[in-house]
């Protein structure tokens, strides 16, 4: 890591926070850039484009891991502390209630550009925030007990799917937070959209939590990366098995007019909630990335490490610097002119935004190591 920054931070961990954090900077370069060719969840495999799915498909890895590493980072502040899970679970509350607050306000903002809001889209700030607060009041649990709670939710929601309650039933809106994406109506002025529904990552940022004493002090290195490729083994092995049974964990898969549209249904997976197999596929990938980074210390792990030690700072500043270029573009060229018609350019404008960037997270990551007097900056 860079030598300036907290020496006990993993960099293993920070670095695959930040190349999640990159995927999404990706995600979010193609929905400023490329909206007319958005996508939907599930993806239609027929009319959506095969790089555009791909492309897709490859930012799915964000979410999930990221509230995943969150549960395991979580475990590791509590492990640091004099009096663990109580003082985990203080500033769990805390940053998650901060996170929730953020989504509403700045985050929303930088989507939508009104003030005061007509729509708030409740998004992934919003799932880490309630998790977080849900997490604060879990933590107290024996570690069994959590993987158990882990493992019921987020293997299990799926049999809730085909329960629904109408608009202006008494469940409506506590269901549409907790499972069942839908928009919620205040007055006659504010709608908000419950696009991340909290429950399946509930479990997520349990079972995250529950794997921080793999790297807890004195553990060995080796043994870990061995659980951690086991882990991600078993989980695209169990993927594999009960997506190919086509019986349950998501809809099912289709055999198309080629080959190609059938192994792009097979691994179509829906995101909102994160069904079961969507949970499977990407943290059996994110766990065999973080093996693979925990043996690695390169310029470019060292990069992405920088990245991922300041991760909230990263957002606010790409969602900004987004909808600046953005404008700008518009003004330039209009806004016929400022859209790609292709992936290739988003990708080669997120490694122009990462660079641009970067120098400013790295600051930023370099105060927060410096400055632990200033405790509001634990909070980006």
């Amino acid at each position: 890591m860079d030598p300036a920054l907290d020496r006990q931070r993993i960099a293993a961990i920070d670095a695959l926070r930040g190349l999640v954090m990159v995927l999404m900077l990706a995600d979010h370069v193609r929905e400023t850039f490329l909206l007319h060719l958005q996508v939907a969840d599930p993806m239609d495999v027929v009319s959506t484009p095969g790089w555009l799915f791909l492309s897709r498909l490859v930012s799915h890895l964000c979410a999930p891991v990221f509230v995943f590493l969150t549960g395991l980072s979580a475990w590791l502040y509590a492990a640091r502390q004099p009096d663990g899970p109580a003082a985990a679970s203080a500033f769990l509350f805390k940053r998650g209630l901060f996170l929730v607050v953020l989504e509403l306000t700045v985050v929303n903002f930088a989507w939508t550009a009104r003030f005061p809001p007509t729509v708030i889209y409740l998004q992934v700030i919003w799932a880490i925030g309630v998790s977080m607060i849900v997490l604060a009041a879990l933590v107290r649990l024996p570690r069994k007990a959590l993987i158990v709670l882990g493992l019921l939710i987020v293997a299990g929601h799926n049999f809730l799917d085909p329960l629904h309650f109408a608009p202006g039933h008494p469940l409506h809106m506590p269901w549409a937070v907790l499972h069942d994406r839908g928009w919620l109506e205040f007055g006659q002025t504010l709608r908000v959209r419950t696009s991340y529904p909290v429950l399946p990552w509930i479990g997520i940022i349990c079972l995250g939590y529950a794997c921080g004493p793999w790297f807890g002090p004195g553990r060995d290195a080796r043994e870990r990366r061995e659980r951690l490729a086991g882990w991600a083994l078993a989980l695209l092995t169990g993927f594999g098995a009960l997506r190919w049974a086509n019986v349950y964990g998501d809809q099912p898969w289709v055999a198309g007019a080629t080959g190609i549209e059938t192994l792009l249904s097979f691994f179509n997976v829906k995101k909102y909630p994160p069904s079961l197999l969507f949970a499977m596929l990407t943290l059996s990938v994110g766990l065999g990335l973080l093996a693979w980074l925990d043996a690695r210390r390169g310029v470019l792990v060292r990069g992405l490490a920088v990245l991922g030690s300041a991760p909230m700072f990263f957002y606010l500043v790409h969602l900004y610097a987004l909808q600046l270029l953005a404008r700008a573009a518009i003004a330039a060229v209009g806004e016929d002119g400022a859209r790609l018609d292709s992936v290739w350019p988003v990708w080669l404008l997120t490694l122009a935004l990462t660079l641009l960037l970067f120098p400013a997270v790295r600051a930023f990551a370099r105060l927060k190591a410096r400055r632990r007097d200033l405790a509001w900056l634990k909070y980006l």
